[in-house]
């Protein structure tokens, strides 16, 4: 397998592509740190945890930790997914849009932006819902009409722009972009999992070494 890999970094237009998706990656990631303005992410975060319990676990890692952290990235691309698959299942029920999935790479193109326009939609929708959720609980300080387009307007650029880096992977990186995103989010969000199993299973073989030794010694 490493020799495979080493052969393929070999290749300047694998390289690149390569490198295109990691500083993507990268990009992402640091998306996902950057806080709304306005927003009292602990207090959301104690809420929903006490609120959803293990099911805000798994939101939370799809999104890779952004959504605890009600980061700019926090509605990640969720919005794409539903979208994808309310458009999938229209295609079924409307004949137009059955229509433009045999035209081919054209109709595929169609599919896509109409795709696009509803991924906004469902964005500003969950945006909306969350501004006046958060701000009747108080998890808005000071909550204000303006307050409230500023956070509407962060969670529906940052699902929107993260939608794009995910077409800029497929097209320019390696694999499909929205497909990795989602699989990076789900490894990070489990990074804290398995260190703390690693963790565990180091000191419970510490503890078994001194019990041998001390029944040795004994």
């Amino acid at each position: 397998m490493f020799e495979t890999l080493r052969n393929a970094l070999k290749v300047k237009d694998i390289r690149k592509r390569l490198l295109f998706t990691l500083v993507v990656l990268v990009i992402c990631r640091l998306g996902s740190q950057l806080p709304i303005p306005g927003i009292d992410t602990d207090t959301i975060s104690q809420y929903l945890n006490s609120l959803l319990g293990d099911s805000f676990n798994l939101l939370n890692s799809f999104t890779g930790g952004s959504f605890e952290s009600m980061s700019l990235f926090a509605l990640n691309v969720t919005p794409y997914i539903t979208a994808s698959i309310i458009i999938q299942l229209l295609t079924i029920a409307i004949p137009a849009l059955e229509e433009m999935q045999r035209d081919g790479e054209e109709g595929r193109k169609k599919l896509t932006a109409i795709t696009r326009y509803v991924t906004v939609g469902l964005a500003l929708f969950e945006s909306v819902a969350m501004a006046i959720g958060f701000g009747r609980q108080g998890m808005i300080p000071n909550m204000s009409f303006l307050k409230g387009i500023v956070v509407v307007a962060s969670l529906t650029a940052g699902s929107a722009m993260l939608m794009w880096l995910g077409e800029r992977i497929t097209e320019k990186g390696i694999g499909n972009g929205i497909s990795i995103v989602l699989t990076i989010n789900i490894a990070v969000a489990l990074r804290p999992v398995i260190c703390t199993r690693s963790r565990i299973r180091n000191q419970r073989e510490e503890l078994r070494r001194i019990r041998l030794e001390a029944h040795s010694c004994g």
